[in-house]
């Protein structure tokens, strides 16, 4: 991998017109190209994150998977060929700066996945609610007792190696995008590993903490890949 890498970012975003602008003027300028995906907003999410100098494309099926697979897709068909991906989400939760550390060990051919692990001194009150908190320390308590992981974070600010993304065949639409990454990556045998990144309340209320059929169904599309993936073993 070249020494200054090809990066490109890849945003979810669903009714996010508020934060938007806020989040892609923090990513830092090494990145070589933002892509938003606006996943069927209502509001002027895709206008302002043209206008704030990303890349839109849309994605009017609903689900977090398919907007992160939309922006492979559109990431295949221009023959784009970045060196790391890494997905951030729209809402301004997380902390766009900390893409530099977050790349840094796969640029250095040292680790193929790095996760933002949003670690409890770091998050602000409130940022992260009790189903969110519960749902995440479960799942990476099954992945520790199932595949002997090391994960203690599901967070979506994460940087992969592009070429071991395409190789990880990802599948899931909605909710089980970041288990699915991490369940297969600890199959597929990548090096990985987390740094500490802060994490502050969201612009805008949660599609999916924010509600309770959200959360359920989120807790629902993990347990379920985990639980697939032990019979596996």
């Amino acid at each position: 991998m070249p020494l200054s890498p090809h990066i490109i970012v890849i945003i979810p975003a669903f009714n996010e017109e508020e934060s938007i602008s806020k989040v892609i003027q923090e990513i830092p300028s090494e990145v070589a190209q933002i892509i938003v995906v606006d996943n069927g907003s209502t509001d002027a999410t895709g206008v302002m994150a043209a206008k704030a100098g990303a890349t839109v494309c849309r994605e009017d099926q609903k689900g977090y998977g398919y907007a992160c697979l939309k922006g492979m897709h559109y990431i295949s068909d221009h023959s784009l060929n970045p060196d790391i991906i890494v997905f951030l989400d729209g809402d301004y939760s997380d902390y766009p700066e900390y893409l530099t550390a977050l790349v840094t060990p796969i640029a250095a051919e040292e680790k193929d996945l790095m996760i933002g692990a949003r670690v409890a001194h770091l998050r602000e009150a409130g940022a992260m609610t009790f189903p969110q908190r519960f749902g995440n320390d479960l799942a990476t308590f099954l992945m520790r007792l199932f595949f002997g992981s090391r994960f203690t974070d599901l967070g979506p600010f994460r940087a992969i190696r592009y070429t071991c993304l395409l190789d990880l065949n990802m599948e899931d639409k909605t909710y089980g995008w970041t288990v699915e990454m991490q369940l297969k990556a600890l199959r597929k045998g990548l090096r990985y590993g987390e740094i500490p990144v802060p994490y502050r309340n969201r612009i805008g209320v949660s599609k999916v903490s924010g509600t309770v059929k959200g959360a359920i169904f989120a807790g629902v599309k993990i347990l379920g890949w985990i639980f697939k993936y032990s019979l596996k073993k």
